[in-house]
């Protein structure tokens, strides 16, 4: 078990502060190394050998690694390890058992961000309804429920949610929280709030809530997201020369951005602007340099970088 628990906290420090790009690999390792002997075992028959305490390690381990794996873009991978730390969550007595909704929570994101909203709000829905949740974990379901509802274009719905989960927000940490509810603050609200007005068509909107996530100091890794996406809106709204000054800030921390999400989302603004109308040609220029860039990150044959595609 101590294992077990040590990987886990290696990989969260390491997708922490240098992001899934960097955590995929250990991530992967991890896995293999507490895998159970028998290939076709389940997690259920696994878990029956195993302790409560060294079930919950494990438990731990897999949504780690599913979340890592996830921003790293591996969602085949990342899905079945959610699945198999679901299995085990459902073995555990049930005060040992708040991780669970963790996970699902990752599942509903990765949902949404798959183009399945209609699956993510089921997820998100049936948590919200079937459970006396703790504030901040319902605040996490209801920002949830906004991005698929944004992304289904149901906007009155969406913005509900979101006025819910910043209310929720606003009432401060309560003893009830869970310890992993850490990294859901008014950054990570402002920065889900944008994505949501983002798909609802809002970018004036979406700009805003992102530059003011993009600012929060001491973030993890993954929330390079943000900034990334903010670049990707002001392109998709034309304002090329504020494209232009974020992008160029952007540019020279290529090799720093862990969230593969985020290249992502770096390469989908080269596209907008190759395809833009009178784009300046400095901007051209910047987006040339920022596309050569994502190129010489994404040529390795590593596995955290397969899903970036070149511009």
């Amino acid at each position: 078990m101590e294992h077990v628990a040590a990987l886990t906290a290696e990989l969260l420090e390491t997708d922490r502060t240098a992001g899934a790009r960097r955590a995929a690999p250990a991530a992967l390792r991890a896995v293999a190394s507490v895998r159970p002997p028998a290939s076709a075992a389940s997690a259920t028959s696994a878990a029956s050998a195993a302790s409560a305490t060294e079930r919950s390690a494990l438990m731990e381990l897999l949504q780690v690694a599913a979340w890592i794996l996830f921003d790293a873009e591996r969602h085949g991978i990342s899905q079945r390890l959610s699945r198999r730390a679901l299995a085990l969550a459902r073995t555990l007595p049930e005060e040992a058992r708040s991780v669970e909704l963790l996970v699902l929570s990752v599942l509903c994101l990765q949902e949404e961000h798959l183009g399945r909203p209609a699956a993510s709000l089921r997820i998100s829905s049936s948590v919200l309804a079937g459970r006396d949740l703790p504030a901040r974990v319902a605040a996490i379901f209801h920002v949830r429920e906004a991005r698929a509802r944004a992304r289904l274009r149901q906007g009155h719905r969406a913005l509900r949610s979101l006025a819910a989960a910043r209310e929720l927000l606003a009432d401060g940490p309560c003893e009830r929280d869970p310890s992993w509810t850490w990294w859901f603050d008014g950054s990570e609200l402002d920065g889900h709030h944008g994505l949501a007005l983002t798909d609802l068509g809002d970018l004036d909107g979406a700009a805003s809530l992102l530059h003011e996530a993009a600012a929060a100091g001491d973030a993890p890794a993954y929330r390079s997201l943000f900034s990334t996406e903010l670049a990707s809106v002001l392109a998709r709204a034309g304002a090329w020369r504020e494209t232009d000054a974020w992008l160029s800030g952007l540019v020279e921390s290529v090799p720093d951005i862990g969230s593969v999400r985020a290249l992502n989302a770096l390469a989908r603004t080269t596209r907008t602007i190759e395809r833009g109308p009178r784009v300046p040609r400095a901007l051209r220029d910047t987006s040339a340099h920022l596309a050569a860039s994502l190129r010489k990150e994404t040529g390795p044959a590593h596995p955290a970088f397969r899903a970036v595609r070149r511009p």
